[in-house]
């Protein structure tokens, strides 16, 4: 799967739930895209479904294509502790995630864009790497030249303060990653254990 960049809702109805942005178009037409709709009788999901299915869902919310979002599923294996707990710590750990969590963006694909064009600084060094895995201390800020350019702090929409495990000092133009979250902190309706099941097979 390539990255996708079509119609956002179309997405959103498939999953029933608006994770590539607002969903605001979803009550009035939640069914399944086709051109059946809701008169298409469609049978109950199987046990390998439902895992494609929730791997899929994590996949568009994170904006990760299959060999990463593997590599990524891989390094959780190797961690302690919970491996679809581990997964979630991961994806939230990317800079592009870590970015939209801080508030600077109002999306995670504005957020990859804003690293791809090398707007932001990780530790002071400019970094143009949206994967990039994030690491407890470490600082996030613009770029100066960046700093200064209203097109891109205007983007910028305020932390959300249950996102406890990031920082962001609009005085300073700096926020920190503070340390990995725990899976009740993290919002995203993801049933990661069905992930691990799926590559387990």
């Amino acid at each position: 799967m390539a990255r996708y960049t079509g119609p956002k809702t179309k997405i959103s109805r498939i999953f029933g739930e608006p994770i590539l942005g607002n969903g605001k178009w979803l009550g009035k037409n939640s069914n399944p895209p086709g051109q059946h709709g809701a008169a298409r009788k469609r049978k109950t999901l199987g046990e390998y479904a439902l895992q494609l299915r929730e791997k899929q869902k994590a996949k568009y919310t994170y904006g990760v294509l299959e060999r990463q979002f593997r590599k990524t599923f891989e390094e959780a294996q190797r961690l302690k502790g919970v491996t679809g707990e581990n997964l979630i710590k991961l994806l939230e750990a990317r800079l592009d995630n870590t970015i939209y969590r801080m508030g600077l963006t109002a999306s995670r694909p504005e957020a990859r864009q804003l690293v791809n064009h090398k707007h932001v600084t990780v530790n002071g060094e400019v970094m143009n790497i949206p994967s990039y895995q994030c690491k407890p201390g470490d600082v996030i800020g613009y770029r100066p030249k960046s700093a200064v350019n209203s097109a891109v702090t205007s983007k910028s929409r305020g932390k959300n303060p249950k996102f406890g495990w990031v920082d962001w000092n609009e005085t300073e133009m700096k926020g920190t990653f503070i340390t990995f979250p725990e899976r009740e902190n993290v919002p995203e309706n993801i049933k990661e254990q069905l992930i691990v099941e799926l590559y387990s097979k």
